[in-house]
């Protein structure tokens, strides 16, 4: 298989199903933030971290596979002549959601409560989970746009919701363990 097709050369691009769009196109946007977010979570998974958090974080690597390929769909070419789906991968479901907040429930049973916002960093690993964080946020804003013009499957928006949710706990986790000091953000007085 070659990587280079030469088919985009102009601006342009396939979506699952043949239909060709602009390179700038929401779709292509949403999509390639998520791929984006996927290179995030790989240098998390690369760093010093439990193994636990890098199963996890592969677990949610190849969910944002199914993500990018349902929004790199066409819908209107979703479905073949046959009545069988195009796409023929596991779909997001509620169970994926679960796993994500239980992740959650269970990191934040070990961390301090939350008083306040936290700035980002502290240490290299947790900044790069908070950059990852922003990048899932974007990603967010973009599947929302999208579905506004044009439905999706339901549960697309809210795991990628869930997800930026985890990977703020995670980077209080990654804090915590890598002995990282947390810093409240507290308004200052002064101007």
């Amino acid at each position: 298989m070659k990587i280079y097709s030469k088919t985009g050369d102009t601006g342009t691009t396939s979506l699952f199903g043949g239909t060709r769009v602009s390179k700038h196109h929401i779709r292509i946007d949403a999509y390639g933030t998520l791929d984006e977010l996927n290179s995030w979570l790989g240098l998390i998974r690369d760093q010093k971290i439990d193994p636990h958090s890098k199963e996890t974080l592969i677990h949610i690597q190849e969910k944002l596979f199914v993500l990018g390929a349902i929004l790199a769909t066409d819908p209107k070419k979703a479905i073949l002549k046959s009545g069988e789906e195009r796409l023929k991968i596991p779909k997001i479901n509620l169970e994926n959601i679960a796993l994500l907040e239980k992740e959650m429930d269970t990191m934040n049973e070990s961390l301090p409560e939350m008083t306040h916002f936290i700035l980002p960093g502290g240490h290299q690993t947790v900044s790069y989970c908070h950059i990852a964080r922003t990048v899932c946020r974007r990603a967010e804003r973009q599947a929302v746009l999208l579905y506004e013009k044009v439905p999706f499957e339901d549960h697309v928006i809210a795991y990628i919701n869930r997800l930026s949710d985890y990977l703020f706990v995670l980077a209080r986790k990654l804090s915590q363990d890598l002995k990282a000091q947390e810093i409240k953000w507290v308004p200052s007085k002064k101007s």
